[in-house]
């Protein structure tokens, strides 16, 4: 069984609710999932033996423009993951800008191959949890 973690940077919890529907998501298609769990004290052992690492934040600046992954110093100190697959998400409210784009090249300068990422809207956790699932394990389909 493939296996995947949950790594996530919140401020206000709803990026890590949308981490756990992900997680609920994956788990329904058969894969399972070590662990949700902060960016900021990642479970090691977990994230070594993870096939797949998730990596989840908030979108952070002014809200028209100027958007950021929320808490980025935090992303960017996270270990190395060279060699595994890798996707991002960011949860927003009235617009991600970028955000899924700039968090695939913090992936990608952690040596991870990244299959792309997705904005959730913070009101529509449910529904977006489900099409993210959907759409990632279709680019693993493919990759």
């Amino acid at each position: 069984m493939s296996t995947a973690i949950v790594l996530v940077e919140s401020l206000t919890g709803n990026t890590w609710k949308a981490g756990e529907k992900i997680a609920a998501n994956l788990q329904q298609a058969g894969w399972g999932v070590s662990s949700v769990c902060s960016v900021r004290q990642p479970e090691l052992a977990a994230l070594e033996r993870a096939d797949l690492v998730l990596l989840g934040s908030w979108t952070d600046g002014i809200f028209v423009a100027a958007q950021r992954p929320g808490g980025a110093g935090h992303l960017w100190a996270m270990p190395s993951i060279a060699g595994k697959r890798a996707a991002a998400f960011c949860t927003y409210a009235l617009n991600p800008g970028k955000v899924p784009a700039k968090m695939s090249t913090i992936l990608e300068s952690k040596g991870a191959s990244v299959l792309g990422g997705l904005a959730l809207h913070r009101k529509k956790l449910d529904q977006h949890a489900s099409e993210y699932v959907e759409r990632l394990l279709g680019s693993l389909a493919t990759a």
